[in-house]
């Protein structure tokens, strides 16, 4: 109970202070902009530009990307590819309905939160494999995806280990989210 109360107060704590951290960031940045005499606003609407224009210049490899996935889902390929390392990776603990969300999600979360949409359907949110899903979502990023938009934007050729490091991430984010949900389910 003890513990309770301490959780409780401590999880008011945090919204509190979330409803400030917001203005207080705003009323900072404004008074850093008096202080060193800047413009705070000429500042932001310059960065405005620049995001506007990075976006149009990352939304072909955006669409490319998303019709990708599209299509290797309609087309069943996911669920085929998903199925024959799911042969590999089930010893392991990892279903094989969980192996196309961790292919997709590579590349794009949206496309990821569809097929965890469609787990949820078939399993339940509550079922290991829904479980395992929800970890693994959060455990997880659009590597690809993250990697092809940013460096394109900053026009970086050299990626050195960022994929390996990337890849590295992921699959420990996997492995832990087959912990997690053992643990969970356990206890």
């Amino acid at each position: 109970m003890l513990i309770a109360r301490k959780g409780l107060r401590m999880g008011n704590a945090l919204a509190n202070f979330s409803n400030i951290i917001i203005p207080a960031l705003i009323f900072y940045v404004v008074g850093y902009g008096i202080i060193h005499h800047t413009n705070v606003y000429e500042d932001f609407i310059k960065g405005a530009k620049d995001g506007f224009h990075t976006v149009i210049d990352i939304m072909p490899t955006l669409i490319g990307l998303m019709m990708a996935v599209g299509i290797l889902r309609s087309s069943g390929f996911l669920e085929f590819f998903g199925g024959l390392l799911g042969k590999l990776t089930e010893p392991f603990g990892l279903p094989a309905p969980v192996v196309p969300v961790i292919i997709v999600k590579l590349f794009s979360s949206s496309a990821a939160t569809g097929l965890v949409l469609d787990i949820f359907k078939n399993y339940g949110t509550d079922s290991r494999i829904g479980l395992m899903t929800s970890i693994l979502l959060s455990c997880t990023e659009t590597c690809f995806y993250t990697m092809s938009v940013y460096y394109m934007a900053a026009k970086v050729t050299r990626t050195r280990y960022t994929l390996a490091g990337a890849l590295l991430a992921t699959a420990a984010g996997v492995a832990m989210s087959v912990v997690m949900t053992g643990l969970m389910l356990q206890g």
